[in-house]
């Protein structure tokens, strides 16, 4: 079964509550920051409705009876999961209504139905007036999970038919002590900071390519910055490369060199082993540019997973970052090397 990360047990002992008092939601909006174990925790609670011999008080699932252990070979006749059929693609109507045809139905084996929509945030127009349609005549014994990062982009009138259920940010010290359990690596804090306290995205900073991969990327984007590349020659090389990761680098580079203009510590940064080159750039960028182009870096974040073209999408960011940077730059700030 899925096991509870380290820092889930707050979250879950209120999710549990809903079994306690016999009040279970029919839809549950999980809302929390990319890193946080979401996914998990919405996959622990399916378990727990679907399991026919839950924990006493703890309500976890057994593992041992027939409806857990149909859930481990992935054939549970009353769990359903939604998700987009390509990456960067939505949850169409096609798709809709076939849950809405599932949902006619009574739950085959189980007290309860689940189904799990993960980003529930990527359903398009004709998607959510369908599910509406749900919401507005529930069906019976049936629980719907919808997990997202970006609750803005659902319509009101879906969230307002929702119980919200907003995950807990651990503490840095919980986060670092899991951390050092899981990665033998020395230096915590860069993949911590980076991961701005997520302790899943800080695994991955400790265990994957994501810190040469960042390094590369901010070294091609200060080549940029000096006009030493294209903008389209660097938008062809990112187009392979994860779109949402590299913008909310982008951002929380253009965010730390506006706190270096305002003499801000190097414990205030996102990205303190940047600090140097960081520094640098706040001294020959116009203000009023920099946060025009972290206007454009947001909205830019808010589409990208959508069908947007992406190459033209990174490439209007980075034409626009040239602009910002003056000609007459030091060519020298490119070859600097960067401080790790």
């Amino acid at each position: 079964m899925t096991p509870l990360l380290a820092w889930q047990q707050a979250d879950w002992q209120r999710l549990s509550q809903y079994r306690n008092q016999q009040r279970v939601p029919q839809a549950v909006l999980l809302v929390g920051r990319s890193g946080l174990g979401k996914q998990r925790l919405a996959r622990q609670f399916a378990e727990s409705l679907l399991c026919s011999s839950p924990q006493a008080e703890s309500y976890l699932p057994c593992g041992g009876c027939k409806a857990c252990q149909l859930l481990q070979a992935g054939f549970h006749p009353d769990f359903f999961q939604l998700s987009p059929e390509e990456p960067g693609k939505d949850i169409t109507i096609d798709q809709m209504r076939g849950l809405i045809e599932v949902l006619t139905l009574k739950p085959q084996y189980s007290q309860y139905r689940v189904i799990v929509i993960n980003p529930a945030d990527q359903m398009n127009l004709r998607a959510q007036n369908a599910f509406l349609k749900c919401l507005e005549e529930p069906a019976d014994r049936s629980v719907i999970l919808m997990i997202t990062e970006q609750p803005g982009r659902l319509p009101a009138t879906i969230v307002s038919r929702c119980q919200q259920f907003a995950l807990t940010v651990p503490g840095r010290a919980q986060v670092m002590a899991w951390l050092a359990t899981e990665t033998p690596q020395q230096d915590l804090d860069l993949p911590y900071s980076l991961a701005q306290g997520a302790p899943l995205k800080a695994l991955a900073y400790c265990t994957g390519n994501t810190l040469p991969l960042r390094q590369e990327c901010f070294k091609a984007w200060l080549e940029l910055a000096n006009h030493k590349k294209s903008p389209v020659q660097i938008a062809e090389l990112w187009k392979a490369l994860p779109e949402a990761q590299l913008l909310v680098w982008l951002l929380s580079w253009v965010s730390d060199i506006i706190k270096c203009y305002y003499g801000v510590s190097t414990q205030q940064l996102g990205n303190p082993d940047l600090q140097q080159s960081l520094q640098r750039l706040a001294q020959r960028l116009n203000l009023a540019g920099l946060f025009n182009h972290y206007q454009l870096l947001l909205a830019s974040y808010v589409v990208v997973d959508s069908t947007v073209n992406k190459q033209l999408l990174f490439e209007e960011i980075l034409i626009n970052w040239q602009i910002l940077n003056p000609i007459s730059a030091s060519p020298s700030l490119a070859a600097k090397q960067i401080s790790h």
